[in-house]
């Protein structure tokens, strides 16, 4: 709120912005974030709007046919999915759906087998998340990478789930690209978001021709010298009016709070509490992933047909514990300012409801 209530002081004088302010604020988020990612180059960070431009930009960059298939899994948030129905459509192509099996506690090791299985010859890119929105179910990225290399598959990752509350090494899963909301864990504004591009788009064709994403567009006084080449690696992708002098600076501030909280910190401590919430939700007779296939930060508790949903919801919100219901699952995604007493009170909500 603070670098919120800065920046908007600032905009109030128009008249203070300096050339700097367009390019800075951008420079410091690309480092940022490579950092938080481990990304080898920050040119590699390309700023954007959200996860589904991103998804347009890898369309727009991929040649389809008829022969091909694009590989994504079952009620994968839709950001990540539209984009692909409509190519898919318009070349051929075919979008395959790996479903989810029937629920239970060991379906993130049938689904990953499955996620492997459908990956072939034909399959030309797969889009997933490292973390399933609903219930926080587990892909392996690194089984899913060395599979995706042996086809010459690209792998495209949706990290909005898991960018920013647990570690994320690039150079270490080598995805082809990795976007992310910036609303979510990273805990920025809503409507920005990031995205790292491999080298393999380095000379792509980007949404739109916009001026700050040109060579030399730092020198104002010659923007009218038109210039066909773009500033270095992704950040020809980056959204027009990317300097926006309010969002900027919030989600800078964000990633400078992420890095200094770490990761692997906050997972600690969310996984602490998921681990004790599933213990005693299970004692209650719910069905929970197994730990090895679910996010240390999501909980997915899968809800008997005997448990009335949208009254179980109205229950949770009078005790004052916020959770989702996402399919059939019960979603509760703890963060720092968590403790186990909330879990104590999630779990006495949840047994009057068995009882």
């Amino acid at each position: 709120m603070q670098a919120c209530s800065q920046a908007l002081d600032i905009l109030a004088c128009p008249s203070r912005l300096t050339v700097e302010d367009f390019f800075q604020p951008a420079t410091r988020i690309r480092h940022l974030f490579a950092r938080l990612i481990n990304a080898p180059k920050p040119e590699q960070i390309a700023i954007i709007p959200s996860v589904s431009y991103g998804m347009s930009i890898i369309a727009r960059n991929t040649r389809l046919s008829s022969a091909d298939e694009v590989v994504v899994v079952e009620e994968q948030f839709p950001s990540a999915v539209y984009t692909w129905r409509k190519t898919c459509t318009h070349s051929g192509a075919t979008l395959r759906i790996v479903e989810s099996p029937t629920t239970g506690h060991s379906r993130g090791n049938s689904w990953n087998k499955r996620l492997i299985d459908a990956i072939d010859v034909t399959t030309k890119i797969v889009v997933i998340p490292e973390f399933h929105w609903t219930d926080g179910l587990r892909f392996d990225l690194k089984m899913v990478r060395s599979r995706t290399k042996e086809v010459g598959a690209r792998l495209v990752i949706d990290g909005t789930q898991s960018i920013g509350v647990q570690p994320f090494d690039v150079q270490d899963i080598q995805p082809d690209a990795l976007l992310c909301a910036g609303y979510k864990w990273l805990t920025g504004p809503y409507g920005i978001g990031l995205a790292y591009f491999d080298e393999f788009l380095n000379d792509g064709e980007p949404l739109e021709e916009n001026w700050i994403t040109r060579l030399g567009s730092e020198n104002f006084s010659s923007l009218t010298q038109y210039q066909d080449a773009y500033q270095p690696g992704a950040i020809r992708y980056d959204v027009g009016e990317r300097s926006n002098f309010v969002m900027l600076p919030m989600l800078e501030a964000a990633l400078t709070q992420i890095t200094e909280w770490q990761p692997e910190r906050i997972a600690s401590h969310s996984g602490q509490l998921t681990q004790d919430a599933a213990v005693k939700i299970k004692d209650l007779g719910f069905e929970i992933e197994d730990e090895a296939w679910r996010a240390r930060h999501i909980l997915g508790i899968q809800l008997p047909q005997s448990v009335e949903r949208q009254y179980l919801i109205k229950v949770l919100e009078k005790s004052r514990i916020s959770a989702s219901l996402r399919g059939d699952s019960l979603r509760i995604s703890p963060h720092i300012y968590n403790d186990m007493d909330d879990i104590q009170a999630l779990v006495e909500v949840l047994a009057s409801r068995i009882g």
